[in-house]
Formats: structure tokens, C-alpha cells, sequence
């Protein structure tokens, strides 16, 4: 399947979802903040996947670590008991390379506004499947 060409197909032209068909070669953005990291009243990862939406990305997820640490090598991570220590959080979004590379710069202006670190990694990724759930029948 390598070497294939990311090949986008609307589902309807009428739909607000923006519901497209992926497949093949693609590039993953994985984004790694704490979750203290704040822009205005809102966290550094919503306001990311907030963006990647707007932008018309494919879709993003978040994922939230139970243990990690980062540049500052501070030990994070989550205790019976106890309230959260800044626990690491991870947003992934796949899409084709050239809509990914312009989100980038989306990033730094949200990291810069919440005068936060982290990480920004780049990979390249194949798609096997990507589509929308299917409607239940009635």
C-alpha cells in the first residue's frame, strides 16, 4: 500500500461535517502539553483541537498520560487521592502533509500565547481507513 497519493472524496456535497475519505500516505502531528497549560479561559489542547477543527483538519484526538515528564524533567503524574499534577496530555491529528505543515504555524502562535513548552513531533503515517460511522437504519 506504500506510496500511495492521499486521496480525499466527500461523502455529500450538502454535509456540515465536513465527512471526507482518507487513504494513504499522511503525515501525524502529535503534540505533546501539560494540562495546566492554558490560553485565555481556555486549555492549550482545546484550544488546539478548537483550531485543527477550524482549519478543516481531519480530525484530532487527545490522549491523557498517567505518568511523564518533559524538558523540565519534572515528574508528572497522576495519584490515588490526590489532585492532578499537571499531567501530560498528547493531541494527535492525521492529515495530508500539506495541511498539517500549515497548521504548524497554528501551533506556535498557540503555544506562544500561553507562554508554554512541550513537544511537536512529525511523522509519516499510512492510512488504512478513515471514514465516518455509518447512520443506524430508521
Amino acid at each position: 500500500m506504500s506510496g500511495r497519493n492521499l486521496a480525499w472524496q466527500p461523502f455529500r456535497q450538502d454535509t456540515l461535517t465536513r465527512a471526507m475519505r482518507l487513504s494513504g500516505e499522511a503525515k501525524l502531528l502529535r503534540i505533546f502539553v501539560g494540562e495546566r497549560d492554558r490560553v485565555g479561559s481556555r486549555t492549550l489542547y482545546e484550544a488546539i483541537v478548537s483550531r485543527a477543527r477550524e482549519a478543516g483538519l481531519a480530525g484530532a484526538t487527545v490522549l491523557r498520560a498517567v505518568e511523564g515528564f518533559g524538558a523540565g524533567s519534572i515528574i508528572h503524574k497522576a495519584r490515588l487521592l490526590e489532585l492532578s499534577e499537571d499531567l501530560p496530555f498528547v493531541i494527535e491529528i492525521v492529515d495530508s502533509e500539506e495541511k498539517i505543515q500549515s497548521f504548524v504555524s497554528v501551533v506556535d502562535e498557540l503555544f506562544e500565547k500561553a507562554n508554554s513548552g512541550g513537544l511537536v513531533t512529525l511523522e509519516k503515517v499510512e492510512i488504512i481507513k478513515y471514514s465516518p460511522p455509518k447512520k443506524s437504519p430508521g
